[in-house]
């Protein structure tokens, strides 16, 4: 039990971390997407390689580069994360936290598809229902905005594919996240070397508070995702499944409570849909959950007599 309940606590704090992720980087929106993305990029590869040398993990980040089944994977997750943290600082900082709580909200059910896309799985008819109301509500909101809502849709793809590299890569937080930085710190260095040639960096502009927010992006961006690997082995996936609710419920209360974004009556009704798709989708999961359970039950007390 405690170690259950440590696992709770670590993804609770890794959710919640990320949940208060609209507060901070609208603390740097004196800055474009890409130089917030490309400092991102390597203060997180600073904070990693630090990780690496205190843990010692250099020989599971040389096995991850010398094996091409799971190396290529980690490149691949290296740019679809980094799609997702461009497109995430910029719909944070030109006023659509809401459309991108939007994003996450329906990230998991866009992560069950792809189970029956790559990986051939079957549909539960549940399921197809929960789908089928969060294509409704796209629907609607593209019709209401006049325009498909493109950064949830980005952060939704980016993020499902995003998983579904790192499952086929099999590594671990800190050696992937690793390979991860170290794949896209050459394009991020590029990016602020040019911006300053061109003279538009804009982080040592601002005084000296405004780049230590810049600098402490590599932590904020490290320390969630270790406590989620920390809760990943302590939980079942189960409450992981409920507790990846916390952050976009939490953006989205940010959008509307402090950055004062507009809610029509058709945006609420869009929501709303992928909401009833979210409660359809999880009484599914835990009613199968817990058959699970009672048939391993059943076996192991047949197995006993």
């Amino acid at each position: 039990m405690p170690e259950l309940r440590r696992g709770f606590i670590y993804g609770f704090s890794a959710y919640l971390i990320w949940g208060l992720f609209p507060l901070y980087w609208r603390l740097l929106d004196h800055s474009g997407a890409i130089e917030l993305l490309a400092h991102r990029v390597l203060w997180s590869l600073v904070t990693i390689v630090i990780l690496v040398v205190v843990l010692r993990k250099f020989g599971q980040v040389k096995a991850l580069l010398r094996e091409p089944r799971r190396r290529w994977p980690l490149i691949a997750a290296a740019f679809l994360i980094s799609a997702n943290w461009g497109t995430y600082i910029w719909g944070v900082n030109n006023g659509r936290v809401v459309e991108t709580s939007l994003g996450y909200f329906i990230t998991p059910l866009f992560t069950v598809l792809l189970g029956v896309v790559v990986l051939k799985e079957r549909l539960r008819s549940l399921q197809w229902v929960a789908l089928g109301i969060a294509f409704v509500a796209v629907v609607g909101l593209t019709i209401e905005n006049g325009r498909p809502p493109w950064v949830a849709i980005i952060l939704t793809f980016s993020f499902g594919l995003y998983g579904l590299a790192k499952k086929q890569a099999g590594a671990g937080a800190i050696e992937g996240m690793a390979v991860e930085s170290g794949t896209v710190v050459p394009l991020a260095v590029a990016a602020i070397v040019v911006l300053g040639l061109k003279g538009d960096a804009t982080v040592t502009h601002q005084g000296t508070g405004y780049l230590v927010l810049v600098l402490l992006t590599g932590p904020i961006t490290a320390v969630p995702l270790l406590l989620f690997g920390a809760a990943a082995t302590r939980s079942s996936m189960t409450t992981l499944g409920l507790l990846n609710y916390i952050a976009p419920i939490m953006q989205f209360i940010c959008g509307i409570l402090v950055f004062h974004e507009e809610m029509s009556p058709m945006r609420w009704a869009g929501f709303s849909l992928v909401w009833l798709a979210l409660v359809i989708f999880t009484y599914d999961s835990l009613t199968r959950r817990r058959r699970s359970l009672a048939l391993e039950r059943a076996a192991l007390t047949a197995s006993a007599v």
